[in-house]
């Protein structure tokens, strides 16, 4: 399989660029999209991922000329039927920490690749399961590793991952942003 295919990674997280690298993609170009990511009412929490990765990928369809691949990806993070985005300060990450302690969650990633000939939208889900975080806990995170950029207030890659989470159900890509392992699937569709 050839791995230095060409691909437009329709997104700016540093944690997208770094796993499909990781899986062996060398030819990545990082071209982040700037669209409009409002929901039209009443659209169910489990298809906004992929809906918001589809909409990225279309706007990213004006590179595609002399690229093979452009790859779009979204990550939410829901609990009891509320999406937890990025947070928007310190106080709202702490009260969405707060909402994740000592609970289960599922991190939800829509990914759309593109081709000229193709296009595959899908999603990924994986449950989160939190050990209680303290006040003191949440303080020390948000202090320490900045979590402002990250759908629900955490990255599983950091301390939280490490020192908090008690257990996963599904990819650990998946929750860093990307499931390599089912675009790798996707790609014999391309290649």
């Amino acid at each position: 399989m050839n791995l230095d295919i060409k691909i437009i990674l329709a997104s700016q997280s540093p944690r997208r660029s770094q796993l499909l690298r990781e899986s062996g993609f060398t030819n990545i170009t990082v071209k982040p999209t700037d669209v409009d990511e409002s929901i039209p009412p009443q659209y169910q929490v489990e298809k906004v991922a992929a809906f918001l990765a589809e909409k990225k990928a279309e706007f990213a369809r004006q590179w595609l000329d002399n690229e093979l691949l452009i790859i779009a990806a979204d990550t939410t993070v829901v609990l009891d039927g509320t999406i937890y985005n990025k947070p928007e300060d310190k106080a709202d990450a702490q009260r969405i920490l707060r909402n994740l302690s000592g609970r289960m969650h599922r991190v939800i990633t829509g990914v759309c690749m593109i081709s000229k000939k193709r296009k595959v939208v899908f999603s990924d889900t994986a449950k989160v399961y939190f050990d209680e975080l303290s006040d003191a806990e949440i303080d020390f995170y948000i202090e320490n590793y900045q979590p402002f950029d990250k759908a629900g207030s955490y990255a599983v890659q950091d301390w939280i991952g490490h020192c908090k989470i008690r257990r996963i159900e599904g990819s650990y890509e998946n929750i860093m942003g990307l499931p390599t392992n089912k675009i790798f699937k996707h790609l014999k569709k391309f290649v």
